[in-house]
């Protein structure tokens, strides 16, 4: 099974994070995380106000019992190569620490092909790895993308492009 670290921006999204955890939870493969992600996210989240910040803390809660083997810690010790924006290094330290295969990120332009292959690390964009991974869990991803847009009045199609996965919308939700 692939090792998969998920990088902050793909967790803050409701929608992308519920897929992205949707295609997990069907053994599509192993997520992983470090502490300072789920920081992230969480700081993400408290801009939204208290209630926000409370409900990821719960879901933190949750998806760390759920997936106990997530959580990468960080040795100090550990060689991180350089990227473009130094603050991104510690995501690149999780995925090298976490042995991971792939690292999911929209901030794809932070994390160069070329230095992330040289740690055997392999760069995916959440709308193209959840399209890889559709055809094992297509009925959960198109119900987590239909209650989605249930949820915030939209269609689901339009609603998985708005939020950057207008491929797997296409795939999941193309009137036949």
């Amino acid at each position: 099974m692939s090792r998969v670290l998920l990088d902050a921006c793909v967790l803050v999204p409701t929608l992308t994070r519920r897929m992205i955890l949707a295609a997990a939870g069907q053994s599509a493969f192993q997520p992983l995380w470090s502490e300072r992600i789920l920081r992230e996210w969480r700081m993400a989240a408290a801009k939204s106000g208290p209630v926000a910040a409370m409900a990821v803390d719960g879901e933190i809660a949750l998806l760390n019992a759920q997936y106990p083997r997530a959580l990468v810690p960080l040795p100090n010790d550990l060689a991180i190569p350089e990227l473009p924006d130094p603050d991104d290094r510690h995501v690149l330290g999780a995925a090298i620490a976490g042995e991971a295969d792939e690292l999911l990120t929209f901030n794809t332009r932070d994390f160069p092909l070329r230095v992330l292959s040289q740690a055997g690390i392999l760069r995916r964009h959440p709308d193209e790895f959840l399209l890889e991974c559709h055809e094992g869990c297509r009925e959960i991803l198109k119900q987590v993308g239909e209650k989605a847009a249930h949820d915030f009045g939209s269609q689901p199609r339009k609603l998985l492009r708005k939020t950057q996965l207008p491929r797997l919308g296409k795939a999941l939700f193309e009137r036949t």
